[in-house]
């Protein structure tokens, strides 16, 4: 029987790999719960295509900002880019 809790090496180069986590020292200056706080009054529970979570979309316009992103060019970004994953689902 395979053992399915062993990482492998891909994972260990994902977790691990200290490019992804540049952005990590953000999370310990912002206190995210608060704006998460301040964000939830935004999120819709209407009827229809389920709504992204405002914090992570608040993330991503961070990034935007931050790396002078077009919408495009953001899109394509997080598509391809581990460390702006992280950042954008880390809490």
């Amino acid at each position: 029987m395979e053992n399915t809790q062993q990482s492998s090496l891909a994972d260990a180069l994902v977790i691990e790999h200290k490019s992804l986590s540049e952005l990590d020292d953000v999370h310990i200056i912002i206190n995210w719960n608060e704006i998460e706080k301040t964000l939830s009054s935004l999120y819709s529970s209407v009827p229809g295509a389920p709504a992204y979570p405002p914090l992570m979309m608040f993330k991503i316009l961070i990034l935007q900002a931050w790396y002078n992103l077009s919408d495009e060019a953001l899109e394509k970004q997080i598509a391809r880019d581990l460390m702006f994953r992280r950042f954008i689902v880390m809490v």
